[in-house]
C-alpha cells in the first residue's frame, strides 16, 4: 500500500511562488508515475503536472512556463514549483501516484494524498 504525504502549499499573492512536495510513506521498490491534480470549489479535478517513471513531464496548458514538476532526492518523491501564481491557480492540490500513467485522468491514479490548500490573492 502506497501512502502519499504532501507538504507545502499555503497562501501567496498573485505573481508569487509556492512549492509543494509529496513523498511516499513506507518503502516501495517500484518507480511510480507521480503528479498533481487540483480542484477549486464547484469545479472538476484538473490535471496540473505529471512526471512519469522514465522522466517525462506533462503539464496543463494553463500552467506551462510557470510550474515545474521534478523528482525529489528520495525515491518516489515529487515536487511542484509554482511561480507567477494567478488567482485561478487556487484550490486543493492532490498528489497522485500510479505504477503507469497514460491518460493522466483522475480515474487512472490509484493513490492519492490528502490534499493541500493553495490560496492566491489578487
Amino acid at each position: 500500500q502506497v501512502q502519499l504525504v504532501e507538504s507545502g502549499g499555503g497562501s501567496a499573492q498573485a505573481g508569487g511562488s509556492l512549492r509543494l512536495s509529496c513523498g511516499t510513506a513506507g518503502y516501495s521498490h517500484n518507480d511510480y508515475c507521480m503528479g498533481w491534480f487540483r480542484q477549486a470549489p464547484g469545479t472538476e479535478r484538473e490535471g496540473v503536472a505529471f512526471l512519469t517513471s522514465d522522466g517525462s513531464t506533462r503539464y496543463a496548458d494553463s500552467v506551462k512556463g510557470r510550474f515545474t514538476v521534478s523528482r525529489g532526492n528520495a525515491k518516489n518523491t515529487v515536487n511542484l514549483q509554482m511561480n507567477s501564481l494567478k488567482p485561478e491557480d487556487a484550490g486543493i492540490y492532490y498528489c497522485v501516484a500510479e505504477l503507469n500513467c497514460y491518460s493522466f485522468t483522475p480515474f487512472e491514479f490509484g493513490y492519492w494524498g490528502q490534499g493541500t490548500q493553495v490560496t492566491v490573492s489578487s
